[in-house]
Order: structure tokens, then C-alpha cells, then sequence
């Protein structure tokens, strides 16, 4: 059997050449552990006498200590050497040019809303929301919707049950915030709408809208037109007009469509890709909230009356820009949304 000073020289030379905590461990178990060799002559110690087992006990717990030592060494250096080779692996060159990062762009439809929504909010404005299932009664029967009109067709609805749908319009929210509130009301409802329409240069099954909503003793419709106009003014330029047509929409009366001179040509352009030559471009349906309407949220009809209108985002965002096909809006080229950073 060795001697423990033999192992020592033994275990010291090989931990000096292993090369990583794989090999230190193996070679703990070979001389340290419960079958290792310097462990084998503690155990064999039964067969001296007293004064032979304290020595060579004390040489043998010596020379333990030792190899631990150079054991716990070995394996700090060897960390560090294995750090040493990883930080150089992953080291990167800081002296070469980095990726470029780009910044994002705001969609368009996101824009026209923001501007939308900024505009009436500096009008006193507060904007409220909607679900966009909708129960038929708030998409149709509370707004005076009568159960032959055609948008309650199958073929201009998005049908869930009998009883539920995609909002086909933004005004539901009208019914809620009637239901859930009491005058003065002021409010705008920006957010998705659904119908069934197949796609082409004009027409969307998803799009979206910006209800407007106001109630409150004494509100007329020069209300609605000074509110409108101050609108269009803002959005469009200072030298913008309005015009107002007699229209039917079930949940006001009286109803109009509202027009704004061509804020490209100003109607002197016969070949204007914006109002086609005519001077005005139809942009909004308005009127004065129909009492059967108002009945829905409790209010005294002879107290209150109320103005509500109703604006297409992606047709305004088509006319300002310039965009003749709906769908380039919904088709994610980034080459197309790059144009409005």
C-alpha cells in the first residue's frame, strides 16, 4: 500500500494537469473518497499499534488537507481559465458599426383617430367605449331601428345569436352612456365596427368609427352645426366650409349629411381626385337625437334634447392623404405605412 506523502506526490502532479472540474472531481473520489486510496490506509490502521496509528493517522489527515487544498485551487484557476475562454468567445468588437434600429411609425388610421379625438377633447370632450358584441337591443331596437329596417338584415349583420352581434356602428354606445348617465353629456365614442361587406377599394367588413354624442337642456341644432363646423375647421383648415343635407337616420330627428368644401382645390379643379370637381365632400351623418331615443335613458323628452353625429375614420384618413383603395390600410406593407411618419 502507499504511503500517504506517496499520494501526495501522486495526487499533486495529476490535479496540476486536469483541466477541468470534471477531471478535479474524479480525481477527489480516486483519493479522498469513501474507496479512495488515501481513505484505504485510514482504514487499514486496525492492524498497528497505538503509537504507529497516531502517526501515521496524523500524516495521513495531513496529507487530506493537502490535496483539498490543491483541489480547491486547481479548481478556481480552472474556473477562470473556462471564464477566460468564454468571455473570449462572446467578446464583441465595439469598434464596429451597430444595427440600426428604426424607429416604428404610427399607423394612419391611429393618426386621423388621435386628431379626431384631440380635436373634441379640447372641445370639452371625454371619450367613453363600448363592447363590440353587442345585444340587438342596444345595436338596433333602443336607437328606433325599426324590426323591417334593412340593416337588420342577415345579409348587412354580423349575427352571434338571435340575440347578439357584432356592432354594426359605434352608436350603441350612445344607449349606454344614457343608461349609465344623466345630463350634461359630452361625449365622443371612437372604436370597431363590423358589416358584412366584401372587400374592394371602398368597402371594409371591419372599419372604424367616432360617435359623437351631446345632451342637455336647451341644445338646438345651431349647436350642431357651430360644433361640426369648429370641427371641420380644425381638422381640415381654417378655410374649410360646411354644408348640411336633409338625410333620415332612425335614431335622429331631423337627420342631415354634412359636406365640407374640397380642401384640395377648393372646387376649382374639374379633374380633383379628392372631390371630383363638385367642391364638397360628403363626410358625416348628425341630427338631433330622436326622443324615443333619449326615452331609452329615462330623460324627460320636454327637458332635454340632445345632437349626435357619426364619422368614418378610414374615409377621412383616404381623403387627407390621398389613399384610393381601403384595403392597403389592413395589409401591413410597412412600405405603405412608412409614407406617414
Amino acid at each position: 500500500m502507499a504511503k500517504p506523502q506517496e499520494i501526495l506526490a501522486e495526487a499533486g502532479a495529476l490535479i496540476e494537469k486536469a483541466q477541468g472540474e470534471q477531471e478535479l472531481e474524479a480525481l477527489r473520489i480516486r483519493y479522498l473518497g469513501k474507496k479512495g486510496e488515501l481513505t484505504a490506509i485510514l482504514r487499514s490502521m486496525g492492524q498497528l499499534s497505538p503509537e504507529e496509528r497516531k502517526t501515521l493517522g496524523q500524516e495521513a489527515n495531513a496529507v487530506r488537507a493537502q490535496i483539498e487544498q490543491l483541489l480547491e485551487e486547481r479548481k478556481g484557476s480552472a474556473q477562470a481559465a473556462a471564464r477566460a475562454q468564454q468571455f473570449e468567445k462572446e467578446r464583441i468588437d465595439v469598434t464596429e458599426p451597430g444595427r440600426e434600429i428604426k424607429a416604428g411609425v404610427t399607423h394612419p388610421i391611429t393618426q386621423t383617430f388621435d386628431e379626431i379625438c384631440r380635436i373634441f377633447m379640447s372641445m370639452g370632450y371625454s371619450i367613453t367605449e363600448g363592447p363590440e358584441v353587442e345585444t340587438v337591443f342596444n345595436n338596433f331596437d333602443a336607437l328606433n331601428a325599426a324590426p323591417t329596417h334593412p340593416s337588420r338584415d342577415l345579409t348587412d349583420t354580423f349575427y352571434i345569436t338571435e340575440d347578439t352581434l357584432l356592432r354594426t356602428q359605434t352608436s350603441p354606445v350612445q344607449v349606454r352612456t344614457l343608461q349609465a348617465s344623466k345630463p350634461p353629456i359630452k361625449v365622443i365614442s371612437p372604436g370597431r365596427v363590423f358589416r358584412p361587406d366584401t372587400p374592394d377599394a371602398t368597402h371594409s367588413p371591419v372599419f372604424h368609427q367616432v360617435e359623437g354624442l351631446l345632451v342637455d337642456e336647451g341644445v338646438t341644432m345651431a349647436d350642431l352645426k357651430g360644433t361640426l363646423e369648429t370641427w371641420a375647421k380644425l381638422m381640415f383648415g381654417s378655410q374649410t366650409q360646411t354644408n348640411f343635407r336633409p338625410h333620415f337616420f332612425p335614431f335622429t330627428e331631423p337627420s342631415a349629411e354634412m359636406d365640407v368644401s374640397c380642401f384640395l382645390c377648393g372646387g376649382t379643379d374639374p379633374g380633383c381626385r379628392v372631390c371630383r370637381g363638385g367642391g364638397w365632400i360628403e363626410i358625416l351623418g348628425c341630427g338631433m337625437v330622436h326622443p324615443n331615443v333619449l326615452k331609452v335613458g329615462g330623460l324627460d323628452t320636454e327637458r332635454y334634447t340632445g345632437f349626435a353625429f357619426g364619422l368614418g375614420v378610414e374615409r377621412i384618413a383616404m381623403l387627407k392623404h390621398g389613399i384610393d383603395d381601403i384595403r392597403l390600410f389592413y395589409e401591413n406593407d410597412m412600405r405603405f405605412i412608412r409614407q406617414f411618419a
